[in-house]
């Protein structure tokens, strides 16, 4: 504790144990910490970060029993429900020591800053007498589609007709019925519904931090900011905000880096669906031909789960495949994806859209092949080819020729070079709203001087 007696301030951070989830809480850690807090992670067993990444904060794991569980989209919310039952306690035991002992220590203990989908965070905060503060780790516009699926419910509108998940969402136009975070035209379970919940209802929290920008957001987080009664700070994109060692479970395969210094500016199509999507063998392989057939260079992440975890990626792929390709193409098991967007190798991005690869590929000026396959990712499709139009749309559409087809309208057509210029000024908009006077740069001053502002005086 005496780097939390040296600052005198401490943040707890919360994470929930995802790698979309963990990357921006820890990068928000980096942040506050170059603000002067000290910074304490308090987290689950399931996927516990690497302390060694970050030798300036505090780790503190909850003994919750999780460490069994595997991260898939079945039982994704069997996970979420899981650590929010059994961190409770060691969170809540865990705090009260802390609050006891900064008397002792000479570190107050500020604010619990907590994932979103970790909503038992907000109790425990809140009967500790400790302020709360919650981080959305996707878009603002995301929390939007929630408060939809319960004014729909509200309507009894659900189950709704699938014949009219194309019509826009009113208020939320370009947002279609078909974007919501869940399917709506079955009923949904009064569990799932308690889970929307914790997504709309900040309850005792004193503010929300989100990881955007007001110019990607300015209108959903203006409406945001009418419905709720405390403040919104989009401090976005964290990344960009105060350099942060890796936060990535899996090994970061180093030596694409050195392909790519071998390829054409603007030549490489980067290809990566996530930490979690799992595709099937057929999936597979049209993808590989249809980057084959495209003529395309690629560097193509293909985890060692993405298919079949008991299979390489060579079981799936002939040798007749490797030598049409040659060296033309590289396929990795995990990479480190901001030094790869960053790469002047790279004019394009073919993703899952999921909100921290969304904001990566745009702060480095890359437009976008999307491929949403569940949760927020169908509402950053959305912006990223209807609104900002900086994105292809590849929804639904999983065959060698419609991929290869896209693969060259984005990296060799008119098209595509219209969306790079495109993505570039929405770069340029991006870094100005971190320097001096900017939207992001002024959020983060105030959400400095709001968590300075917290006292234990004031809540004793």
């Amino acid at each position: 504790m005496a780097e939390c007696r040296a600052r005198k301030r401490a943040v707890v951070l919360v994470p929930m144990p995802l790698q979309g989830h963990m990357t921006p809480m820890l990068q928000l850690g980096s942040i506050l910490y170059s603000k002067g807090f000290s910074i304490v992670v308090a987290h689950s067993e399931f996927r516990p970060p690497n302390p060694l990444n970050h030798p300036e904060f505090i780790f503190h794991p909850l003994l919750d029993d999780s460490s069994g569980y595997k991260t898939s989209l079945v039982n994704l919310m069997d996970l979420i429900s899981a650590i929010n039952s059994n961190c409770r306690a060691p969170l809540q035991e865990y705090l009260g020591q802390l609050k006891k002992d900064q008397t002792l220590e000479g570190c107050e203990v500020a604010c619990v800053i907590y994932d979103s989908v970790l909503f038992f965070v907000d109790s425990v905060a809140t009967q500790l007498n400790i302020p709360g503060i919650v981080l959305r780790t996707s878009m603002a516009s995301y929390m939007l589609l929630y408060r939809c699926i319960f004014q729909l419910q509200a309507q009894n509108l659900i189950p709704f007709p699938e014949s009219r998940l194309q019509e826009p969402i009113p208020e939320l136009y370009p947002l279609r019925f078909k974007d919501l975070p869940f399917s709506i035209t079955a009923e949904i379970s009064e569990e799932l519904m308690d889970f929307f919940d914790s997504m709309v209802n900040i309850r005792s929290s004193v503010a929300v931090i989100f990881n955007t920008t007001d110019c990607l957001e300015h209108s959903s987080l203006s409406l945001l900011q009418k419905q709720y009664q405390v403040p919104f700070f989009p401090i976005g994109p964290f990344h960009k905000m105060a350099p942060a060692a890796s936060t990535s479970f899996l090994e970061e395969d180093q030596t694409c880096i050195a392909w790519l210094e071998k390829q054409a500016p603007n030549s490489v199509l980067y290809v990566s669906l996530g930490s979690i999507a799992i595709i099937n063998e057929q999936e597979l392989t049209e993808t590989a031909w249809g980057l084959a057939n495209s003529g395309i260079p690629f560097l193509w992440v293909v985890r060692c789960d993405s298919v079949n975890e008991a299979q390489s990626v060579d079981h799936f792929l002939d040798g007749h495949f490797k030598e049409s390709v040659g060296e033309r193409g590289l396929i990795v098991k995990w990479a480190p994806q901001k030094k790869v967007l960053a790469h002047r190798a790279v004019g394009g991005f073919w993703s899952h859209c999921g909100c921290n690869s969304t904001i990566e590929s745009i702060c480095e000026g890359v437009p976008m092949i999307c491929r949403p396959l569940f949760g927020d990712q169908r509402l950053n499709a959305r912006y990223l080819t209807c609104v900002w139009k900086v994105g292809l749309e590849m929804e639904n559409v999983w065959d060698r020729g419609s991929i290869e087809k896209a693969t060259r309208r984005l990296m060799i057509d008119t098209e595509g070079k219209e969306m790079r210029q495109d993505m570039l000024l929405m770069k340029d908009k991006i870094e100005a709203s971190l320097q001096k006077g900017g939207s992001s740069y002024e959020s983060l001053i105030d959400l400095t001087q709001f968590i300075n502002s917290f006292s234990t005086a004031a809540r004793e």
